[in-house]
């Protein structure tokens, strides 16, 4: 099965067989990957975890089937499988800026090698964990003496306006890029940026300023000419890479201050100490008794509850959460504990949606794996109260992402739902406990559950019904 995504480039495409990843490759980038492996780039790429795997895929049925039929055009390379695929719209500005570092040094390594980049797409980057991984091999190409940067506009505008809209602006890049599945256009940027302190800044009159006038130059008089540039030598190159990699390494989200989900663990409203250690202990033993290998956390903050997880024999963990400053926290928690867990950004009543080319290029969320596990704590009332979606159908939807997990009710007398309700009609009926176990039992059976408080939140561990 061909990888829905991967078809723009004419030098190869991935394609996926038994639960194994291949990549088809024509000669003219096998003859490439076999430079990069024999200039020795491979492995030293290979050595800090920079790329992902390829080895010649031999001569099995699902090789010999296709090099059959492409008249032996093209060989077939095999890779290991990411274990979640996410995408840039995706990403909190912290796993956005790693992906923008990597690429640069994986391709100032490949010059030490010889090797340049084709491209410079952000779609060339996944996570395992927080660690970003390069995963396209077909990039790596010889490099010629007094090459340009091919990729430079299409790196800056997926790679640094998306990090330039929160680090200037505070504006986050999410929907933006969503919206804009190629990144945030340099026009665009420069409009935002405004005149005259920050366009003249040296950094991005080299990257967006200068860019953009040349840009809509050239679209006024596209008749006219242009000049063959110069050659640029290649230590100038190296020296633009490195620039721009120690711009991007400084930048920082402007702080907009604190939102109230970046705080909710430290003094929130809603637990007791007694309570918030009644409730790990009840994710941690669903962990222990399940062992998922991975785990999806729906609502997951700032990663609590991810790791009292990972803590307790959940082998990795997929968070969620619409809330970028608590994210930020999350990756750091990730990060200062090295954890198998990887928080992206997501609004559980709008995840991202099928995109690009025939709506495939870009698979919806919810559509390119599959949790073994669930957890959904804190999170029902803000779906069915906060955004007015009916408690059956946020039950249907919880209860069909895994065959098990854990969901928490929390009943309206909660203060948090009474500051809900403090400006608004309630409206919401069928809101209360009884039906919230009529709907969640008519696809699950509650295995455990956990009054925190009599008649408070309670949390539910579940099973999905076989079929």
């Amino acid at each position: 099965m061909r990888d829905p995504g991967s078809f723009r480039d004419p030098s190869g495409y991935v394609f996926t067989r038994a639960g194994r990843v291949f990549r088809a490759v024509d000669q003219e980038a096998y003859r490439n990957f076999l430079l990069l492996k024999s200039s020795g780039a491979y492995d030293a790429l290979i050595e800090r975890g920079w790329i992902v795997a390829a080895e010649d895929a031999g001569s099995d049925e699902a090789t010999q089937t296709l090099v059959e039929a492409e008249s032996g055009r093209r060989k077939v390379l095999e890779h290991p499988r990411v274990p979640f695929i996410s995408y840039p719209y995706e990403w909190p500005f912290e796993l956005l800026k790693r992906a923008a570092l990597l690429h640069l040094d994986v391709h100032l390594l490949a010059l030490d090698f010889g090797l340049t980049l084709s491209d410079a797409t952000a779609y060339n980057i996944q996570f395992i964990g927080i660690r970003p991984v390069f995963i396209d091999i077909c990039s790596f190409v010889p490099y010629r003496d007094g090459d340009y940067w091919d990729g430079h506009r299409q790196f800056v505008e997926q790679f640094v306006n998306p990090l330039l809209m929160r680090a200037l602006l505070g504006v986050a890049h999410n929907a933006w890029y969503r919206g804009a599945l190629e990144g945030i256009p340099t026009a665009d940027m420069a409009a935002l940026i405004g005149w005259p302190k920050r366009w003249l800044s040296p950094d991005i009159l080299t990257n967006i300023t200068l860019p953009d006038r040349f840009q809509r130059r050239a679209r006024r008089a596209p008749d006219q000419p242009s000049r063959e540039p110069k050659p640029l030598p290649k230590a100038a190159l190296q020296m633009m890479l490195r620039r721009l990699r120690r711009w991007i390494s400084n930048l920082a989200p402007k702080d907009v201050g604190p939102t109230e989900w970046q705080q909710y663990e430290r003094g929130n409203l809603s637990y007791s100490d007694t309570e918030e250690s009644r409730k790990q202990e009840f994710v941690s033993g669903f962990a222990q008794n399940n062992t998922p290998a991975c785990a999806w956390d729906i609502g997951c903050n700032t990663g609590r509850y991810s790791q009292a997880l990972l803590q307790n024999r959940a082998r990795s963990v997929i968070g969620f959460d619409a809330d970028l400053n608590a994210l930020d926290v999350a990756v750091a928690r990730a990060s200062a504990d090295n954890l198998a867990f990887l928080p992206l950004f997501s609004d559980a009543a709008n995840p991202s949606p099928g995109q690009g080319w025939a709506e495939a290029e870009r698979p919806g969320l919810h559509s390119r794996s599959k949790a073994d596990a669930v957890i959904a704590l804190a999170i029902v009332h803000h779906l069915a109260i906060g955004r007015n979606i009916p408690l059956p159908s946020v039950l249907d939807w919880l209860v069909g992402l895994a065959p098990r997990g854990v969901i928490e009710f929390v009943p309206k007398s909660d203060p948090m739902i009474q500051r809900m309700l403090r400006l608004r009609r309630d409206i919401f009926d069928g809101y209360d406990g009884d039906q919230f176990e009529r709907a969640l039992t008519r696809q699950a059976t509650i295995v455990r559950r956990l009054e925190l408080t009599p008649g408070g939140r309670t949390l539910y561990e579940f099973a999905r019904h076989a079929g």
